[in-house]
């Protein structure tokens, strides 16, 4: 049995949960989410939580139901703080900017890139070399942060490139005479 599905998850005041079928949504002074949960996975609200358990005693419901309690989680996490990566571009001559709906990202190629921002997330470039995402859904913030560091992910010799301000990167020495 899961530890993490055992316990269930308190929904604050100032958000609305309602579980529809294998639906849950959630709604916050952020804005709202929903998730469908597996059908292996059973999932009340009562007592102002929502409970998970699994519907069976196979390996594949116990497995679900412990991750379906996280996203239940995620949900009410998302829509009263949110989320938010913080990435840092190294590099001499690289940097980011706002240019108007979309970020400018000069990263050592020929051309500028551009990056469409997807709807739900908000990005902001306090210096040009950091770029904050911000969003409500965790999936959705991570993927965006995730494609911006994929134009130029960090190389080991010299460390440039687009990296999240957490992530240490193993440097390499470079070749011998």
């Amino acid at each position: 049995m899961s530890r993490v599905g055992k316990k269930p998850v308190t929904v604050p005041s100032g958000v609305t949960a309602t579980v529809e079928g294998q639906t849950v949504k959630m709604k916050g002074p952020k804005g709202q989410l929903q998730f469908v949960v597996h059908d292996d996975v059973d999932v009340k609200f009562e007592d102002g939580a929502v409970k998970v358990a699994p519907r069976h005693e196979t390996n594949r419901a116990r497995a679900l139901y412990g991750t379906a309690r996280a996203q239940i989680a995620n949900l009410v996490e998302g829509v009263t703080k949110g989320f938010e990566k913080k990435l840092e571009i190294t590099g001499v001559g690289y940097r980011a900017a706002m240019q108007g709906k979309k970020l400018q990202l000069a990263l050592g190629y020929s051309h500028d890139v551009l990056y469409d921002i997807p709807e739900g997330i908000t990005i902001t470039v306090p210096k040009p070399t950091e770029i904050n995402v911000v969003g409500i859904d965790p999936q959705k913030v991570g993927q965006v942060a995730a494609e911006i560091r994929d134009y130029r992910p960090p190389e080991p010799y010299k460390g440039k490139g687009v990296r999240y301000a957490d992530e240490f990167i193993f440097r390499k020495e470079g070749k011998k005479k």
